[in-house]
């Protein structure tokens, strides 16, 4: 039997649109939908006083850092063209518009600029992982969900070229993923100074992990693991009190 990873609903608009409770999330132009992985990092990263969105997609991340961080400044970089122009929309529609900027170029290309290196204090990402495997038929998805166009080490070069000293970059990885990518941030000079390991259920593996890098090699470290589900399938107590702030219901 298949261990699927589950996506939570939350309240579905016409054309598998996404209401929160601050703002609307519209996806009919991206690749990649809300989903499960999106919203546990939204709710779980830390933030600062500028925040980077790597892969914005449909600016969800973005909006919920947004919320969580009410005196930030967000700039979501997405490479794809469509998603972007929907993120612009949703956050040009959302009440946190006036701190939310959208950038339809690669973070390859982005983090090359100077006037943008060493200047965010939080970055979030969560990465096309899949490596080596089959390839869907649709372009704009496996651009979303393969790392042809963005591998790990050009992710790690490009959070150490745009971090501030102390900063902060969370993500979210399949556990098949967490020991390579925790290993390139090492060897860059990076300490995991907080993470958690993830499992559907109690007897399930782990199936993702959330993890927090920083080049302040003094700070502690904490780690801890979760569930997603209560034996009787709802939410997890901790799922709800972190998401609480987004979910209608």
């Amino acid at each position: 039997m298949l261990d699927l990873w589950p996506i939570f609903p939350i309240f579905v608009l016409e054309m598998g649109n996404f209401q929160f409770k601050r703002f609307v999330i519209e996806q009919d132009l991206c690749a990649m939908k809300v989903g499960t992985d999106g919203v546990l990092l939204g709710a779980w990263a830390d933030g600062g006083k500028r925040i980077l969105d790597i892969g914005a997609g449909t600016g969800l991340i973005a909006l919920m850092m947004a919320q969580r961080f009410t005196d930030a400044l967000i700039t979501g970089v997405e490479l794809d063209g469509d998603a972007c122009r929907q993120a612009m929309e949703n956050v040009a529609n959302s009440p946190f518009s006036d701190r939310v900027g959208l950038l339809n170029e690669s973070i390859q290309c982005f983090a090359a600029k100077t006037e943008y290196q060493h200047t965010f204090d939080a970055i979030v990402c969560n990465p096309p992982f899949f490596e080596n495997s089959l390839r869907n038929r649709d372009e704009k998805e496996t651009l979303a969900r393969h790392n042809d166009l963005l591998p790990w080490t050009d992710l790690v070069d490009a959070v150490q070229l745009l971090i501030v000293d102390g900063g902060f970059f969370s993500l979210i990885v399949p556990k098949e993923s967490y020991s390579h990518i925790s290993q390139q941030f090492y060897i860059k000079g990076f300490k995991e100074y907080r993470s958690c390991k993830i499992k559907t259920t109690e007897k399930k593996p782990v199936k993702r992990v959330l993890a927090a890098f920083t080049n302040n090699l003094s700070h502690p470290a904490s780690t801890e693991q979760q569930l997603l589900l209560s034996p009787s399938g709802n939410r997890s107590e901790w799922y709800q009190n972190i998401t609480k702030d987004f979910y209608i219901k």
